[in-house]
C-alpha cells in the first residue's frame, strides 16, 4: 500500500489533533516545525502526551531544507489566519514540490481577497506538480453542507448563515484579529477602520495584498465558486462586541475588562448575477460562562430550509476535516485549489492511503 507522509507546521493547540488524527488514519508523520523556541528540539510526545511520536520539533527556519530531505507527501498548515502571514510556507511548499493544506481562514478561497500573492502561489505550485489548499470548520459548515441543501432547493432566492466561536479555542493570532482586548477606539482604528472605505479603494487594497477580509469574505466567495454564480458586489462590516463584565482570557493572559470588545461580528454580504444574496455573518469573540458556539443557515426560496448546529466542537472538527481532506488534496491537479473544486468531504473508514489514485 502506499504511505502518506506529512510534515506538520505549526505545533500549537489544533496539531495536537490533526497529529493525532492522521497518525491514528495511518499516515507517517515525517517532521514537525514551530517559531517557539520553548518547544523546539523537544520531541511531540513531550510537548502533547497524547500523541505517539518521537519526532522533534524543527526551527521553521529550517523548513525548505528538511522538506527538500524529508520529501513528504504533504504539510498541514496550522498557523496564522491570513494568506500573507501563512505566505512564505505555502510559497516554500509549492517551491519545494510539497502538497499543502492549511487552516488559514484566508486561503478558504484567497483569490477574491489576496489573488497577487494567490496566484503567484498557483503558478509556483503548478510549475512543482503540487497542490495548495485551505480547509478546516468552513469546508464543511460554512460551505458543503450549504451547497448541498441548495441542491434540494428548487429556487434560492437568498442565503443567511451566522456562526459563532470562542477564539480562546485557536490561539492568540486570531484572538488578536478578532480585536479581542480592545478599546472600543483602538477597534474602530486597527479593525473596523479597514471595511469604512469605497469600493474602489476595498479593490486598489485586494490588488495590492492588503486587504483584511473577515472569515465569511472567503466563505462568500467559496459559495459563489461552488454554486456557479457571479459576484456583482461584495461588501464587509465588522463591529466588536463587548460584555457587561469582566471575562478571563487564558489567550490573550489577561483580564478582558467590561466595555473593552471581547472579538467581533463581521458581516459579508454578497450580491450576484443571479439575483441570489449571500449575506454571513461570524461571530467570534472570548466566551462568557453562558455562551457557546452556533452555527445556523437559512436557504431562502422554494422551499424555505434552516439547519442548526449547537455547540459543535470546532477545533476537533476543523482538524478532522484537515486529515480527512489529505488524500483529496493529494488527488487534486496542480495548482492553488479551492476545495469547493474537489469532491464533498467523506468519511474515511479506511486507512488514509488507501483513497489515494
Amino acid at each position: 500500500m502506499k504511505e502518506i507522509k506529512v510534515v506538520q507546521i505549526g505545533c500549537g493547540k489544533m496539531s495536537r489533533y490533526t497529529m493525532r488524527y492522521l497518525l491514528e488514519k495511518g499516515c507517517k508523520l515525517v517532521g514537525a516545525f514551530d517559531i517557539n523556541q520553548n518547544i523546539i528540539s523537544k520531541s511531540i510526545n513531550e510537548v502533547f502526551e497524547e500523541v505517539n511520536s518521537n519526532i522533534c520539533i524543527e526551527n521553521i527556519n529550517l523548513l525548505e531544507e528538511r522538506l527538500q530531505e524529508l520529501k513528504p507527501d504533504i504539510a498541514i498548515v496550522t498557523t496564522m489566519s491570513l494568506l500573507n502571514d501563512v505566505y512564505d510556507v505555502l510559497k516554500t511548499c509549492a517551491s519545494c514540490g510539497v502538497n499543502a493544506i492549511t487552516t488559514c481562514e484566508e486561503a478558504f478561497d484567497s483569490y477574491n481577497s489576496n489573488p497577487v500573492k494567490t496566484k503567484e502561489i498557483d503558478e509556483i505550485a503548478k510549475q512543482n506538480n503540487c497542490t495548495i489548499t485551505g480547509s478546516g470548520y468552513q469546508d464543511v459548515y460554512w460551505g458543503n453542507l450549504i451547497s448541498i441543501i441548495g441542491g434540494s432547493t428548487f429556487k434560492i432566492t437568498k442565503i443567511k448563515g451566522s456562526s459563532s466561536y470562542n477564539v480562546e479555542d485557536y490561539g492568540i493570532a486570531l484572538a488578536k484579529a478578532h480585536g479581542a482586548g480592545l478599546t472600543l477606539d483602538e477597534f474602530d482604528k486597527e479593525v473596523a477602520a479597514s471595511d469604512n472605505i469605497s469600493k474602489e479603494e476595498r479593490e486598489n487594497l485586494i490588488n495590492k495584498g492588503e486587504f483584511l477580509p473577515s472569515y465569511m469574505w472567503n466563505t462568500n466567495g467559496w459559495l459563489v465558486s461552488k454554486l456557479g454564480l457571479h459576484v456583482l458586489s461584495q461588501t464587509q462590516k465588522c463591529v466588536p462586541i463587548t460584555c457587561s463584565h469582566d471575562i478571563h482570557s487564558d489567550t490573550l493572559k489577561m483580564d478582558v475588562k467590561a466595555g473593552l470588545a471581547t472579538g467581533m461580528s463581521a458581516v459579508v454580504t454578497t450580491e450576484t448575477e443571479e439575483g441570489i444574496t449571500i449575506e454571513s455573518e461570524c461571530i467570534g469573540k472570548v466566551y462568557a460562562e453562558e455562551d457557546f458556539d452556533k452555527n445556523e443557515w437559512t436557504i431562502y426560496g422554494e422551499p424555505d430550509t434552516t439547519v442548526v448546529v449547537n455547540k459543535p466542537q470546532t477545533v476537533e472538527l476543523t482538524c478532522a476535516t484537515i486529515v480527512n481532506r489529505l488524500p483529496d488534496v493529494i488527488n487534486a491537479r496542480s495548482g492553488f485549489v479551492l476545495t469547493s473544486e474537489m469532491d464533498e468531504l467523506k468519511y474515511r473508514v479506511h486507512d488514509l492511503p488507501s483513497y489515494l489514485k
